[in-house]
């Protein structure tokens, strides 16, 4: 437990990022998983169009701190390469 004022105050400062971060993560998550599920369909238009909105969501997680900016650099490189395969 904390034992100065400072250390509580970064506790709860701590518990706010990290329920705003889980949702960032799960948004972008659910964005992949449209684009995927449309590939998985062999739907070509429907996949650009759901890659086109995840792709912006995703490169907010890499300014918002979420995630770096290789990984979402490499599963965006790859989704696309996948879509233009169908």
């Amino acid at each position: 437990m904390a034992n100065h004022k400072s250390a509580e105050k970064r506790i709860r400062q701590t518990e706010r990022r990290t329920e705003v971060n889980r949702n960032r993560i799960s948004r972008i998550r659910s964005f992949v998983k449209k684009v995927e599920g449309a590939i998985e369909a062999g739907d070509k238009s429907a996949a650009a169009e759901a890659f086109k909105s995840a792709q912006p969501e995703m490169m907010r997680g890499v300014t918002k701190g979420v995630l770096h900016q290789n990984t979402v650099s490499r599963k965006l490189s790859r989704l696309s390469a996948r879509i233009k395969a169908l």
